[in-house]
């Protein structure tokens, strides 16, 4: 199963709205296939794998890190893939939380005779969906904010500049983070400050030809976004969130949310984006909507990238939150992960609402 959630993960910035998943074919104590699934629309994991096995899969095990699926979609069931193929045992780590399959691909296997055991490397299986997971189970995508901050907690000089707080090494892992999400969402402030991108450049850390650009979303109530920012460049795919009356803009969608005192409902862009099948978004947004965001229980995990610099009283800091004015107030972060990357430090949290998610 190791090996499975090793396969899965190659395709960690492909599969996207799919799930990750990797399986193997083992037969006499040997591997005799392997396969995963690469992109939405072609084979899927088992399916590569017993195309690799062929015949040697008869009374063979399968390893599969997902519930094989028991329906038609853009391919045929797995799970009949996989009775026609004569395997013995079917190993799963986890079963699949799609209503459209949830046990009834298990289900299909033991009703044809197939010894099947759940639960195998459950939670490692389960985290590299966590997106897909959460959309799944409860109507919206995973929401990691990145940040980057002086050793002080600031992220920008009162003047605005921010270039560049952290190192290269913390710039090019952010790119991978990007690269595995399915939207990166900003706020207007942040596109009229600094007239970001927000594409995502391998720039020889991933084959150019095989990375899939995320959509970019920005949250602008007012709609005030310029026609010639960068995010319109590079023919990307933009959604404008915004609460007023939509407006024709080049080169990008306007949607219409509901308004929450003058602002764009973010609980409400949650649920359209998850709708759109978006799995994880990732935030690279300023104090005021990662601010918003974090007082509305709706980031899941911070990623934030710590430099060994001091930036001063006059500098911004991670959040705004006025509302706080009480020790009882405060968010607790379970800390996940801490690690160098180069010369910042990364750390990685999960905020604990009303004393847990």
């Amino acid at each position: 199963m190791s090996r499975a959630l090793q396969l899965a993960e190659r395709g960690l910035f492909t599969t996207d709205p799919n799930p990750r998943v990797g399986c193997v074919i083992v037969k006499n104590s040997q591997i005799v296939g392997e396969g995963w699934h690469q992109r939405a629309g072609e084979g899927h994991a088992e399916v590569n794998a017993l195309k690799e096995a062929g015949l040697k899969a008869k009374d063979a095990d399968c390893y599969v890190t997902l519930e094989p699926c028991s329906h038609f979609g853009r391919t045929p069931p797995c799970a009949d893939a996989l009775i026609n193929s004569g395997v013995k045992r079917v190993f799963i780590a986890m079963t699949d939380p799609n209503p459209r399959v949830a046990g009834s691909g298990i289900a299909k296997l033991k009703a044809a005779g197939i010894e099947v055991t759940v639960g195998i490397l459950e939670q490692q299986a389960e985290n590299l969906n966590i997106g897909f997971c959460k959309r799944m189970r409860m109507g919206r995508p995973y929401v990691r904010s990145k940040m980057a901050m002086s050793i002080d907690g600031r992220t920008a000089m009162a003047s605005g500049e921010s270039k560049w707080v952290t190192g290269p090494a913390a710039r090019q892992d952010v790119q991978k983070l990007r690269a595995r999400s399915s939207a990166i969402l900003t706020g207007i402030g942040t596109v009229l400050a600094d007239d970001p991108a927000l594409s995502v450049r391998p720039e020889g850390w991933y084959p150019q030809q095989v990375i899939r650009q995320p959509l970019r979303v920005v949250v602008d109530s007012q709609l005030r976004i310029p026609v010639d920012a960068k995010i319109f460049q590079d023919n990307a795919q933009v959604l404008i969130a915004t609460s007023v009356a939509v407006k024709t803009m080049l080169s990008a969608e306007v949607c219409n949310l509901p308004s929450d005192n003058n602002q764009v409902d973010l609980s409400a862009l949650m649920t359209e984006l998850a709708k759109r099948e978006i799995n994880e978004v990732m935030v690279e947004a300023g104090s005021q909507l990662n601010g918003a965001l974090l007082q509305s229980g709706l980031i899941d995990e911070l990623v934030i990238y710590m430099a060994p610099k001091i930036m001063g009283d006059g500098a911004n800091g991670l959040f705004h939150l006025p509302d706080f004015t009480t020790m009882a107030q405060n968010i607790d972060l379970q800390i996940t992960d801490i690690r160098s990357v180069g010369r910042d430090w990364r750390i990685t949290a999960l905020p604990q609402y009303n004393g847990g998610n």
